[in-house]
């Protein structure tokens, strides 16, 4: 349409005295965004979402993470059952994990409907096993498109020691189909909320946890550096010793390692 759009950050944290004048509403957080345009604060460009790559990552994660979340719903729920199962059931399912419980109760063979307590239940774990196997099958398709994808978008991203299919498409997602709209290395760690915040005092000189930026992005660079510090031998772990020996405490570490 021709219309520029323009990404404005959230307000500040006020004091809950300064903050009893300011009530949440949408009017309100419309007017303080166009305040902020109008006074040059937000030059920030969005995310584009015309159908990229990216774009493409994100949705399939989305449903990926459903699908994962329902199926840890599914186990804490099969574990549930077990233990409330009649003591005759319970002494044939007790011991077993959770695949082996799936396994097992997924095929028993019922009637027509249950009669009893038993009977019901085992058509309970029944459904509830056969709904984790599907859940599993729908996790399984959407990793594999997820991989494919990953890899065609980034794969010097996904080639590096430690950075597997979900963190790559995590940094993907938070960068967008536009890069380019991030002007520096700062800009993307400032993104991702692992710029350095000082809190140096005196002689000592350190930098605080950064709780701003995506979080998502942040716990995908934590991953990525424990990763690189327990198999990165010839770069990271050399880069970790020097650091101790600095004085350096393993979250300052982690902190630099982000960047």
């Amino acid at each position: 349409m021709g219309i520029e759009v323009l990404e404005v950050e959230r307000p500040e944290h006020r004091r809950p005295s300064s903050r009893r004048n300011l009530r949440k509403s949408d009017p309100s957080d419309a007017e303080r965004a166009a305040r902020a345009v109008l006074a040059a604060q937000a030059s920030g460009v969005p995310k584009s979402g015309d159908g990229g790559g990216v774009e493409m990552i994100r949705t399939l994660r989305a449903a990926r993470r459903s699908a994962i979340k329902a199926r840890t719903q599914a186990a804490n729920q099969l574990q549930g059952l077990r233990v409330t199962a009649p003591e005759q059931l319970l002494k044939r399912l007790r011991g077993l994990s959770t695949k082996e419980l799936v396994s097992v109760v997924a095929r028993f063979r019922l009637g027509d409907g249950p009669t009893d307590v038993l009977t019901a239940t085992k058509f309970a774990l029944r459904s509830v096993a056969r709904r984790y196997e599907a859940l599993s099958r729908e996790i399984d398709e959407l990793e594999a498109h997820l991989n494919l994808l990953v890899a065609q978008a980034a794969p010097e991203l996904v080639s590096l020691p430690g950075i597997g299919t979900d963190s790559a498409a995590t940094l993907l997602i938070v960068a967008g189909d536009n890069p380019q709209r991030l002007g520096s290395e700062a800009s993307f760690a400032s993104l991702c909320g692992v710029a350095p915040i000082e809190a140096s005092s005196g002689k000592v000189v350190r930098h605080r946890l950064n709780r701003g930026g995506n979080r998502e992005a942040n716990r995908a660079l934590y991953m990525i550096c424990l990763a690189r510090m327990r198999r990165d031998r010839r770069t990271t772990q050399k880069y970790v010793a020097r650091r101790t020996a600095e004085g350096k405490s393993k979250r300052e570490i982690i902190r630099c390692l982000k960047l």
